[in-house]
């Protein structure tokens, strides 16, 4: 390994996680000077900025006008909770999932609202349900980007125009760098702090006309924690999708969503995001077509991830290893890279196989990950070599 030099070129930001992600291009402090610190998230400046966040997702995505969009707390997760505990056990439930935090809302269903008539689906790591085994009269709850698996719905097509049940969907990866069909989506539920690289903690929740009549008509068996309260006397809390918060958002983080919004008006919307995204997936697959060592978790190329992006070590010598020392070989690798200051964060999920995760989103410049393609090859030999010492 001592005769094989590093490459020469480095990216210019080495900030690949997963969560929270780079931040966009040419961002700087300044973007935040208009911040109203120190002052109410109620008082009138405070409303407008957390309406004119509202109204900016509702443009950049292409929300339906009748689609309710609200500000939540407790980041994405506390958006699907909220979903959860408020929407379902009025008709049976299909729980999809294919890697972990699709897993987590299974066990949600299953152990903590305890809902007898949950039907659990469950695929792999980089393979995904048969969208045709799904019962779509009842409800689904479903990712539609596996964060940890780098696996996502390839198109909305196997959902139903006529379905009878809520399409509940965790699309925190995917909002802003895929297409999502919201008349097949009841449910939308994300985190600005992934494809367009905010801070975190803030959860936003989008509401179809049938997921509101839902709320409306249907009280749980279950008490509902104030937090996760949508309704009051039967009636939609309408002051949540006009800016009125369930409780105090960080006007700063705000500010940062609202700057990273106008950046994506700026570049062209989402059509523009999508193809920055789909741009840095394709010099990823050029480095893994050019090598054999290396693969997608993801097993076929409709279902691959265009924003996390999951790698394995594919080579014999790797693979025949225990799992345990697959675990060190890869984090390994991914420790060779942070320390020589290329990469930062991109080891695999605690819960998903050994390997790499590399955030490709909007923010990311396809400049960077064609640097750190030859930095992968490097750090991936150098920990060939340590493996073969140690042999």
């Amino acid at each position: 390994m001592a005769n094989i030099a590093p490459p020469a070129a480095r990216p210019a930001n080495p900030r690949f996680s997963s969560g929270p992600c780079a931040k966009r291009p040419g961002w700087t402090l300044d973007g935040l000077s208009d911040a109203p610190l120190g002052r109410s998230h109620r008082a009138k400046i405070g409303k407008t900025k957390l309406a004119q966040a509202i109204d900016d997702t509702r443009a950049v995505l292409g929300v339906p006008d009748d689609y309710r969009i609200g500000i939540v707390p407790a980041s994405d997760t506390g958006a699907v909770e909220m979903a959860m505990w408020s929407l379902l056990g009025a008709r049976p439930v299909d729980m999809v999932a294919w890697e972990s935090f699709g897993s987590g809302w299974v066990t949600d269903a299953v152990k903590q609202l305890k809902l007898a008539d949950a039907r659990v689906l469950e695929a792999p790591y980089g393979e995904i349900v048969d969208f045709a085994e799904i019962d779509f009269d009842h409800d689904v709850v479903f990712t539609w980007n596996g964060t940890t698996s780098g696996v996502r719905v390839p198109n909305g097509d196997a959902i139903p125009a006529t379905r009878q049940g809520l399409t509940i969907c965790d699309a925190t990866s995917a909002a802003f760098a895929q297409d999502l069909p919201y008349d097949k989506l009841d449910v939308v539920t994300f985190s600005w702090q992934k494809v367009l690289g905010g801070e975190g903690a803030h959860g936003v929740l989008i509401l179809s006309p049938r997921a509101v009549e839902r709320l409306t008509t249907y009280k749980p068996a279950w008490p509902l924690p104030k937090i996760f309260r949508l309704t009051s006397g039967g009636k939609l809390i309408e002051g949540i999708f006009k800016g009125e918060t369930i409780n105090t958002p960080s006007m700063l983080c705000v500010e940062d969503y609202l700057d990273a919004l106008q950046w994506a008006k700026s570049i062209g919307g989402l059509e523009a995001l999508k193809a920055r995204a789909d741009k840095n997936l394709g010099v990823i697959d050029r480095f893994v077509s050019a090598n054999d060592w290396i693969g997608f978790l993801a097993k076929t190329p409709e279902i691959r991830s265009n924003t996390s992006v999951c790698l394995q070590f594919t080579a014999p010598e790797i693979t025949g290893l225990s799992k345990d020392e697959q675990d060190a070989f890869a984090k390994g690798v991914a420790s060779k890279l942070e320390k020589e200051g290329v990469a930062l964060d991109i080891g695999a999920y605690r819960d998903a196989p050994p390997g790499l995760r590399i955030w490709a989103g909007a923010t990311v410049e396809a400049s960077d990950l064609e640097a750190l393609m030859p930095w992968i090859a490097y750090a991936y030999e150098a920990q060939r070599a340590t493996l073969a010492q140690a042999a």
